[in-house]
């Protein structure tokens, strides 16, 4: 058996692609290759069958995920055939009454006649009828300063929307087909054995039909890029991760659909004074020797304006002083979070022959007792020397 090829490969898309992309690449493909468009062409079945099957596992996250972390081993059947604990959640259009009634439809009957209950036959779906528009998403890296007390911004994007020329029909003539592989049903049978399922039709979508004379400026799709600019407020107290989403901001309906939503996911840059930690704020100030030796009042930047913090005399070096509800402000209108001030004694540099005198005489007059904690690691120090010394004996 030939060894399968690289699904991304298969697709000519990169292993970073979008979700977005790895559809039209599919799109692509499906049309140049589709039996439909090529009777008996034997290599271009094999194509279109290869093309789909790399569709159906990049397409679902959890697939992709599976094949990029074990490659085909990972989404390939079980060496008995069926493998009962393959990943279904793709099959978003079946139920166990699909399921079950392709296991009993020889004997019959339908798997509901065999209950007394019955069910109607999937019918193709109107290619005509209106389509909603895709749900997009959108990157954008805002300042520290933005996330902290909001703003308005207004994004220009490119974003589907329904093709002027096929006014969004994907035909160039409006003349549909009805789909060879799925026989019009919208659905395809998988699976071997006893046990099948019923997914969409990977050739038509699940219309049940298919375009004769793609339109040549939207490719069949239905759909081309349109140049949207859109005004987006942010609200304070955002932060990276945080997604905001714009109902019918995304891509546009077609045929009268609804457009999709627009979510904008939202990366905050880093700040150059503070350090954020949920809604609390961290920053570091520095103190002159002196301030710290004698006590002083100390001004302290926050979100809402300048603070005043007294210093008690004989403040250690990364002494924390936490000014509460000075923090980021909560999206969700409760209490803002603390802002925590560490207190960094600043060496004294550049110094000036006065300047040096006077700590040459201050250090002159110091004894141990200036320096308590100085003192308290020697004593320490000596501990631990004579601890030493007596085990050597």
């Amino acid at each position: 058996m030939a060894e399968k090829r690289d699904y991304y490969e298969v697709l000519g898309v990169a292993k970073t692609a979008s979700a977005d992309e790895i559809k039209s690449a599919y799109r692509k493909l499906a049309m140049k290759y589709h039996p439909d468009r090529n009777p008996g062409d034997e290599s271009a079945k094999a194509k279109f069958q290869e093309a789909s099957e790399a569709y159906e596992v990049l397409s679902n996250p959890e697939k992709r995920q599976r094949y990029d972390q074990f490659g085909h081993q990972g989404v390939e059947f079980g060496p008995g055939g069926f493998d009962f604990g393959r990943d279904f959640s793709h099959f978003q259009d079946v139920d166990l009454n699909d399921i079950l009634s392709s296991v009993f439809g020889g004997m019959g009957g339908g798997f509901g006649d065999f209950f007394g209950g019955g069910r109607r036959s999937r019918r193709s779906v109107d290619p005509n009828a209106p389509r909603r528009g895709e749900d997009m998403t959108f990157r954008l890296d805002v300042d520290f300063d933005e996330a902290i007390f909001g703003s308005e911004r207004t994004i220009d994007l490119s974003l589907p929307g329904q093709c002027p020329d096929c006014h969004g029909t994907g035909s160039a003539d409006g003349k549909f087909r009805t789909c060879r592989t799925c026989g019009g049903n919208g659905v395809v049978i998988g699976g071997s054995g006893f046990f099948q399922v019923r997914q969409t039709c990977p050739a038509c979508g699940g219309v049940g039909q298919v375009i004769e004379k793609p339109c040549r400026k939207c490719g069949g799709s239905g759909t081309v890029k349109t140049p949207r600019h859109i005004s987006l407020k942010i609200p304070a107290g955002v932060d990276t991760g945080s997604r905001l989403r714009l109902s019918g901001q995304g891509g546009g309906g077609v045929r009268g659909g609804e457009n999709g939503d627009l979510y904008v996911l939202l990366g905050v840059r880093d700040s150059d004074i503070f350090v954020r930690d949920g809604l609390d704020l961290e920053v570091d100030i520095p103190i002159s020797p002196a301030t710290a030796a004698l006590g002083g009042a100390v001004s302290v930047p926050t979100p809402h304006g300048e603070a005043q913090i007294k210093v008690p005399a004989g403040t250690p070096n990364g002494k924390v002083f936490r000014l509460r509800g000075k923090g980021v402000p909560s999206l969700r209108g409760g209490d803002a979070g603390d802002l925590n001030a560490r207190l960094v004694v600043e060496v004294p540099a550049n110094l000036d022959r006065r300047q040096r005198e006077a700590l040459e005489a201050f250090q002159k007059a110091s004894t141990a007792s200036t320096y308590p904690e100085a003192q308290t690691f020697a004593n320490r120090v000596k501990v631990f020397f004579a601890h030493r010394d007596k085990l050597r004996k």
